[in-house]
């Protein structure tokens, strides 16, 4: 069994699908909405990291987007390498910050306090866990990033990338019965995450409930017990399914790490 972790696709997951969650926690999260409240200009983050895309996030009281908009200002953040990110995201080491004083005042007031949020909503403490609202929406941001890590790895680890080779164009339908629909587009071998359900889908991994999504994700219910007794269920093309799940358990091992 492979086991191992790329560090360069550790921080393809954790800039794509840990912050890509962002938006959703300002979405679904009042006190991530307040951090956003006095932001009255958009500002941008870019993140410069060694190897990978460059990609920004724009922020305004309105939420948190991908891309910059026009004129929108800008805060680098430089690493020197992919382990330097992951240790950012880690919560190990510092970004080298490159903007005017004032902006850099945005990272420490609200930047750094979001992520700080979306932490503990990824890794909840039993606490957390005893609230019902908080056990929703952690399991919900939960899925939202391992959906969003499944194209990750299926386009960057070289296991992921084995399995990818074998699933034809298609979309795959990652869905939380009554809850959630989100899919997965394969073209070309290539995986491309959409948080919105597939007019189309060639196949489908449907968990029964949140409930059972969150067991399966942290580990403490099996997802071949699962499929046993139909609290995990597939449909469609069978081996674009069993191919994504294959690709799934590999992104068990990168969150473990990370989120």
């Amino acid at each position: 069994m492979l086991i191992d972790t790329d560090p360069r696709v550790q921080a393809h997951i954790n800039l794509f699908a840990v912050l890509g969650t962002l938006p959703l926690l300002v979405d679904r999260v009042p006190a991530a909405r307040a951090l956003l409240a006095d932001t009255a200009t958009p500002v941008g983050i870019r993140f410069v990291v060694p190897g990978l895309p460059r990609a920004q996030l724009s922020f305004d009281s309105a939420g948190v987007r991908w891309g910059r908009e026009p004129k929108t200002p800008l805060v680098t953040l430089a690493f020197t390498s992919v382990t330097h990110f992951n240790r950012m995201i880690d919560g190990t080491a510092q970004p080298i910050p490159v903007a005017a004083p004032h902006r850099l005042r945005f990272l420490t007031q609200v930047f750094a306090p979001l992520t700080d949020l979306l932490g503990r909503y990824l890794q909840p403490t039993e606490t957390d866990l005893a609230d019902p609202e908080f056990r929703e929406t952690s399991t919900i941001l939960t899925l939202h990033v391992a959906a969003a890590a499944l194209a990750q790895v299926a386009n960057e680890d070289r296991s992921g990338q084995f399995s990818a080779r074998h699933i034809p164009d298609g979309d795959i339908a990652l869905e939380v019965t009554g809850a959630l629909a989100y899919h997965l587009a394969l073209r070309d071998h290539r995986a491309t995450f959409v948080a919105a359900p597939s007019p189309h889908p060639r196949g489908a991994l449907t968990f029964s409930t949140l409930e059972v999504t969150g067991g399966i994700l942290a580990g403490d219910l099996s997802a071949i017990a699962c499929m046993s007794d139909g609290r995990l269920a597939m449909r469609g093309v069978i081996s674009m399914v069993d191919n994504v799940n294959r690709i799934l358990d590999r992104v068990g091992h990168y969150l473990g790490k990370s989120a």
